[in-house]
Protein backbone atom coordinates (compact mmCIF):
# COMPACT_ATOMS: atom_id res chain seq x y z
CA UNK A 1 0.00 0.00 0.00
CA UNK A 2 1.06 3.39 -1.01
CA UNK A 3 2.35 6.08 1.76
CA UNK A 4 -0.60 8.75 0.67
CA UNK A 5 1.59 11.18 2.63
CA UNK A 6 4.64 10.87 0.35
CA UNK A 7 5.57 13.38 -1.99
CA UNK A 8 5.64 12.27 -5.24
CA UNK A 9 6.69 15.15 -7.25
CA UNK A 10 9.52 14.77 -9.63
CA UNK A 11 11.11 18.15 -9.75
CA UNK A 12 10.94 21.14 -7.19
CA UNK A 13 11.27 24.53 -8.22
CA UNK A 14 13.37 25.82 -4.67
CA UNK A 15 13.19 29.41 -6.02
CA UNK A 16 9.08 29.26 -5.93
CA UNK A 17 9.62 27.92 -3.22
CA UNK A 18 12.07 30.17 -1.47
CA UNK A 19 9.75 33.27 -3.06
CA UNK A 20 6.29 31.70 -1.40
CA UNK A 21 7.93 31.53 2.02
CA UNK A 22 9.14 34.93 1.52
CA UNK A 23 5.81 36.13 0.61
CA UNK A 24 4.56 34.32 3.28
CA UNK A 25 7.23 35.82 5.65
CA UNK A 26 5.93 38.98 4.72
CA UNK A 27 2.49 38.94 4.94
CA UNK A 28 2.77 37.54 8.30
CA UNK A 29 1.83 40.52 10.49
CA UNK A 30 -1.57 40.88 7.57
CA UNK A 31 -2.75 36.94 8.51
CA UNK A 32 -1.94 37.34 12.28
CA UNK A 33 -4.47 40.91 12.02
CA UNK A 34 -7.00 39.13 9.66
CA UNK A 35 -7.01 35.59 11.83
CA UNK A 36 -7.94 38.04 15.08
CA UNK A 37 -10.54 39.83 13.21
CA UNK A 38 -12.04 36.68 11.56
CA UNK A 39 -11.91 35.06 15.38
CA UNK A 40 -13.81 37.76 16.67
CA UNK A 41 -16.55 38.24 14.30
CA UNK A 42 -16.48 34.53 14.23
CA UNK A 43 -18.80 35.35 17.04
CA UNK A 44 -22.43 36.00 15.88
CA UNK A 45 -23.71 38.54 18.49
CA UNK A 46 -19.62 40.74 18.28
CA UNK A 47 -20.93 40.00 14.10
CA UNK A 48 -23.90 41.64 14.47
CA UNK A 49 -22.76 44.33 16.66
CA UNK A 50 -20.27 45.67 13.59
CA UNK A 51 -22.98 45.22 11.66
CA UNK A 52 -24.60 47.56 13.32
CA UNK A 53 -22.03 49.97 14.22
CA UNK A 54 -21.48 49.87 9.80
CA UNK A 55 -24.84 50.64 9.47
CA UNK A 56 -25.87 53.44 12.18
CA UNK A 57 -22.16 54.40 12.62
CA UNK A 58 -22.68 55.63 16.45
CA UNK A 59 -24.53 53.53 19.21
CA UNK A 60 -24.65 53.55 22.75
CA UNK A 61 -24.23 49.91 25.09
CA UNK A 62 -28.07 50.36 25.70
CA UNK A 63 -29.20 50.59 21.92
CA UNK A 64 -27.06 47.58 21.33
CA UNK A 65 -28.93 46.05 24.49
CA UNK A 66 -31.90 47.01 23.54
CA UNK A 67 -31.91 46.11 19.54
CA UNK A 68 -29.95 42.47 20.12
CA UNK A 69 -32.02 41.39 23.43
CA UNK A 70 -29.22 41.38 25.54
CA UNK A 71 -28.02 42.34 28.97
CA UNK A 72 -26.16 45.05 29.27
CA UNK A 73 -23.09 43.42 31.00
CA UNK A 74 -23.30 41.10 27.80
CA UNK A 75 -23.16 43.65 25.22
CA UNK A 76 -20.41 45.53 27.39
CA UNK A 77 -18.03 42.29 27.12
CA UNK A 78 -18.47 42.41 23.40
CA UNK A 79 -17.56 45.50 23.24
CA UNK A 80 -14.49 45.53 25.03
CA UNK A 81 -13.19 42.91 23.18
CA UNK A 82 -13.80 44.86 19.66
CA UNK A 83 -12.36 47.40 21.39
CA UNK A 84 -9.34 46.03 22.80
CA UNK A 85 -8.50 44.51 19.05
CA UNK A 86 -8.83 48.21 17.77
CA UNK A 87 -12.23 47.68 15.90
CA UNK A 88 -13.95 49.93 17.48
CA UNK A 89 -13.67 53.45 19.40
CA UNK A 90 -15.90 54.83 21.89
CA UNK A 91 -16.59 58.35 22.53
CA UNK A 92 -17.93 59.80 25.48
CA UNK A 93 -20.63 62.51 25.69
CA UNK A 94 -21.80 63.69 28.70
CA UNK A 95 -22.53 60.05 30.50
CA UNK A 96 -23.18 57.79 27.64
CA UNK A 97 -20.12 56.56 25.63
CA UNK A 98 -21.21 55.90 21.59
CA UNK A 99 -19.40 53.36 19.83
CA UNK A 100 -18.52 53.22 16.12
CA UNK A 101 -16.07 51.52 13.87
CA UNK A 102 -12.60 52.91 13.79
CA UNK A 103 -11.69 54.47 10.51
CA UNK A 104 -9.03 51.94 9.95
CA UNK A 105 -10.28 49.02 10.53
CA UNK A 106 -13.23 49.36 8.30
CA UNK A 107 -11.23 48.29 5.37
CA UNK A 108 -10.26 44.94 6.99
CA UNK A 109 -14.45 44.78 7.71
CA UNK A 110 -15.60 46.41 4.67
CA UNK A 111 -15.47 42.76 2.57
CA UNK A 112 -16.74 40.60 5.06
CA UNK A 113 -19.87 42.93 5.69
CA UNK A 114 -20.37 43.23 1.46
CA UNK A 115 -20.70 39.51 1.27
CA UNK A 116 -23.06 39.52 4.07
CA UNK A 117 -25.23 42.15 2.82
CA UNK A 118 -25.04 39.77 -0.37
CA UNK A 119 -25.92 36.63 1.11
CA UNK A 120 -28.74 38.46 2.93
CA UNK A 121 -30.79 39.33 -0.51
CA UNK A 122 -29.74 36.08 -2.21
CA UNK A 123 -33.08 34.40 -3.72
CA UNK A 124 -32.54 31.21 -1.54
CA UNK A 125 -32.60 33.34 1.71
CA UNK A 126 -36.14 34.24 0.73
CA UNK A 127 -37.06 30.91 1.01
Amino acid sequence: MENPTKCVRVFADKGQICDCVEKIKDAEPVFDRLAQVLNLAGNANRLKIIYLLRQESNLCVCDLSDILSMTIPAVSQHLRKLKDAQLIQARKVGQTVFYSLRTESTGILHSMLEHLETVQTAPFLAA
